[in-house]
């Protein structure tokens, strides 16, 4: 059977190429409008549904994984920053305490769909004006969620769960998935 990434994320191509060695990807066109009072992980999931249905649409015959990251810190979704400023903001904001990184995963196939939500939870040290300043430098924060990559920050003093999760696609819920559609 075919097999379909509905994201363009070029961390979870890499993820995904551990567990499925050949696969297409195919960018969704659902268009991510957020819902006023939307926790971040109903938000996460039903974009993640979103995507994966909206590309199967076009690819019946296809296995689709659709996928959606989300960082939130007391209840407040850290989405990917606008510019500079508000990465600084973020990530200043996240400086020495813990929050949550929800990541909605959607399988759709003609034999079924299975989604779900994964959290881990990321605490990160104090983080001195000078330090975010030198990582926002980097470019790396613009393109995501918290402005923050776990792979490339040195920002997580711990973290509970799954790590994949938080670089952007939680690998032990993807086999799970794929086992209960009869997928590998």
């Amino acid at each position: 059977m075919r097999f379909l990434l509905a994201s363009n994320s070029p961390r979870r191509k890499e993820l995904l190429l551990k567990l499925v060695p050949a696969f297409e990807v195919v960018p969704s066109r659902f268009e991510e409008i957020a819902k006023e009072g939307e926790s971040g992980k109903a938000r996460c999931l039903r974009f993640a549904e979103g995507k994966a249905r909206e590309v199967f649409s076009r690819f019946p015959d296809a296995a689709v994984l659709g996928a959606d990251t989300v960082v939130c810190l007391d209840g407040a979704i850290l989405g990917k920053p606008k510019d500079e400023a508000d990465a600084f903001e973020m990530l200043r904001l996240l400086s020495g305490k813990t929050h949550s990184v929800y990541t909605g995963v959607c399988f759709v196939t003609p034999e079924g769909e299975r989604s779900g939500v994964e959290e881990t939870c990321v605490t990160f040290r104090s983080l001195s004006d000078e330090e975010i300043l030198s990582y926002i430098k980097t470019g790396s924060p613009l393109d995501k969620a918290g402005a923050y990559g776990i792979q490339d920050s040195g920002f997580a003093a711990a973290f509970q769960g799954s790590y994949s999760n938080v670089v952007g696609l939680p690998l032990e819920r993807v086999c799970e998935y794929r086992k209960e559609l009869h997928l590998c």
